[in-house]
């Protein structure tokens, strides 16, 4: 009898052990310790992580307040005030909060496109299939021009349709989009007045309306002159002359800060090695025949740079700085990101400017099907953010982007949408938004910002 009490007795204090463990066991796997109430991979998904946060600030606001009537009131209108400010419209946080802009990002833009409600007729949405200068090749690819404005040329398409350049919505809508990418200096692609390219209408007159939308936005404008029949040392003068006695006392008027402490206009000066060292020379060194330097016009002069010799040709000529401005890596010798630092050690070495160019990709088979070979793939935007690591790497004065809205080369970085017509499907930015590399832009904006300062400590 006393051995089977003593069985008992062992039995119930194992049962009494094995009951405590287990409540053990449960207590240490409550939610506040154990974490159930975390999503999991709540940072790939910032929404709920933020509603997930408010729910859990609002519980503990409840908690601290639970025995204070006074200070639950005071929180009950804080909560009151807060909810108010949510549930308003956020445009105007967007659009003047979002960003501010960088006067070192520089983007190419263009004010060359026209329809018929504000032109008469399209120009360049109508672009021609450019022929291959190889009559054999060109044989084997179509030609004719595009029938806008389902049929346009570009391989893109915009939000804003086949628009004019003339629009006073569209140049509004464009500034916006700009100073929500945090760029600061637009470079107007500039003729002469009464001159255009091949394809296009004079645009000169457009350059006091487009001043004045930059001004409302705080963005600056430059001057990407072209290369118009016949440009030499002296029609330069003139033009620089021109360009600065009509828009020179405008509050949107671009003068870049230099190392001396002066602030001087600055032209980016498009296909330069065409015109040979000596010219260039007759106006951009203090000798020079035709020079303008050390007078009322005097500015930055930046040259294009295509292939490697081109940069001592630019340093002969008194150019200021170099640009690369092609969105192809690989392309020219300019433009490819490997390059870019043997270019920025050369324009140290010879006090001078060096600003790469980043483009989000390139296609211009609408207007050239036959130049597939060049065509850089978007990636979803990991193209852009490579050649933007690439020019962050080499520590540049500015940065330029190619392009706003070149639709003919596919480099634009302005909103594009899905569409498809007929036998023509466009490409597009999905699988994100129409405006996703205005905010890879934004991004990079204040990325360089940050580095900058640690790059001048």
């Amino acid at each position: 009898m006393a051995r089977f009490r003593r069985r008992t007795c062992i039995i119930l204090l194992l049962f009494i052990l094995f009951i405590c463990s287990i409540m053990m066991a449960l207590k240490t796997l409550r939610p506040d310790r154990a974490g159930f109430g975390d999503p999991f991979g709540l940072g790939l998904l910032p929404e709920l992580q933020q509603r997930t946060e408010l729910l859990d600030n609002k519980q503990n606001s409840l908690n601290r307040v639970h025995g204070d009537t006074v200070t639950q009131i005071s929180n009950m209108r804080a909560v009151a005030v807060n909810t108010m400010k949510a549930s308003m419209p956020p445009v105007n946080k967007l659009e003047e909060e979002l960003s501010s802009p960088n006067y070192n990002f520089h983007i190419f833009y263009y004010s060359w496109f026209g329809n018929p409600q504000f032109d008469g007729k399209y120009i360049h949405w109508n672009h021609p299939l450019l022929p291959h200068w190889d009559p054999k090749i060109a044989n084997n690819y179509p030609k004719g021009r595009h029938n806008p404005p389902e049929d346009i040329g570009a391989n893109f398409y915009p939000e804003l349709g086949s628009y004019s350049s003339k629009d006073p919505s569209v140049i509004e809508a464009h500034m916006k989009q700009m100073l929500s990418a945090s760029i600061g200096v637009i470079a107007l692609s500039w003729y002469p007045p009464g001159m255009a390219d091949e394809n296009g209408e004079p645009t000169d007159d457009l350059v006091p309306v487009i001043l004045d939308y930059a001004h409302k936005y705080n963005l600056k404008v430059t001057f990407h002159i072209e290369p118009y029949k016949d440009r030499d040392d002296r029609s330069m003068y003139h033009n620089v002359k021109y360009i600065i006695d009509k828009y020179g006392a405008h509050p949107a008027f671009y003068r870049h800060k230099t190392s001396t402490g002066r602030f001087l206009p600055m032209f980016y000066v498009y296909d330069s090695y065409v015109t040979i060292p000596e010219i260039w020379a007759n106006l951009l060194t203090v000798s020079g025949s035709q020079t303008i330097r050390n007078t009322p016009y005097d500015a930055l002069f930046i040259a294009l740079l295509v292939e490697e010799r081109h940069k001592h040709d630019i340093h002969r000529s008194g150019f200021d700085g170099m640009y690369t401005y092609f969105a192809t890596n690989g392309f020219s010798y300019g433009s490819s990101h490997h390059n870019w630092a043997s270019l920025k050690a050369f324009c140290d070495s010879n006090n001078l400017m060096f600003i790469p160019s980043v483009g989000p990709g390139y296609i211009d088979t609408s207007i050239r099907p036959w130049n597939n070979h060049n065509t850089r793939n978007r990636v979803n935007g990991k193209y852009y953010e490579t050649a933007f690591n690439a020019a962050l790497s080499v520590r540049p004065e500015i940065i330029s982007i190619t392009s706003f809205n070149e639709w003919h080369e596919g480099t634009q970085i302005e909103k594009a949408v899905p569409k498809r017509t007929g036998q023509i499907v466009y490409l597009d930015y999905k699988p994100h938004k129409p405006n996703v590399y205005l905010e890879l832009t934004q991004k990079w904006s204040e990325k360089y910002r940050k580095e900058k300062e640690q790059w001048l400590m």
